[in-house]
Formats: structure tokens, sequence, C-alpha cells
């Protein structure tokens, strides 16, 4: 739960300061990428994605994998515009910005339950 705070506070710090926007995009993509996988892994479909037949059932392993993919690039965003900073701070933005809602999502998938049951 502490990795949660941390990346949420990077993500407020690089808001603030252009210097901390690779590292929360390096740390936030892996993480999220990282949390989407478990799920696909770990933790299977419960709730409306069961009773609503096969469409939703392979909606949800679809948006977990999309989620995952999208980490990865936002880390490689991150890597990119660390190389020349002042020139892709706005690219970087806007990539973070976009990037709250796949945290949102997997965190609504359940990516808390199965960062609990690592510990």
């Amino acid at each position: 739960m502490d990795i949660i705070f941390t990346i949420l506070a990077s993500i407020a710090a690089a808001c603030s300061d252009r210097k901390n926007l690779p590292k929360a995009l390096i740390s936030g993509g892996i993480f999220k990428a990282a949390a989407a996988l478990c799920l696909v892994f770990f933790h299977g479909p419960g709730g409306v994605f069961l009773h609503h037949g096969k469409g939703a059932y392979y909606l949800y392993y679809g948006i977990l994998v999309t989620i995952a993919v999208f980490g990865l690039m936002e880390a490689s965003v991150g890597c990119w515009v660390s190389g020349r900073l002042e020139d892709r701070h706005a690219a970087g933005k806007a990539v973070l910005c976009v990037s709250i809602l796949p945290l949102v999502c997997v965190a609504a998938f359940g990516g808390f339950v199965v960062l609990r049951k690592m510990n």
C-alpha cells in the first residue's frame, strides 16, 4: 500500500517540478504494468464481468492487457523525456495526466487486493 502513496506523491511532485517528471512516468508506468499483469494471472474477474456472458469476461482481460501495454509505454515515454527534459516536458506531462485513468481502473479491478496478498 505504501508504494501506491509513493507513486501518487511522485505524480504530485512532477506537476510542480519538471525534474521529477521522468521518475513519475517510469515508476507509475512500471507499477501499472505490474499490477495489471498480477491481476491477469492471479485474480479472476468478478461482479459484472462474470454474469454477462463471455464478452464481458474477455473485456476484463482485454482492459487489463491494454493497461499493461500502456504502463510499459508510459515508462518508455519517461525514458524518452529524460533525454531532453526541456523540449519534451509538455508531451510527458500530457501522458502523465492521461495515465491517471488506467491507475484508477487497476485499483477498481482489485489492484489493492493483489498487493495485499503479496505482503
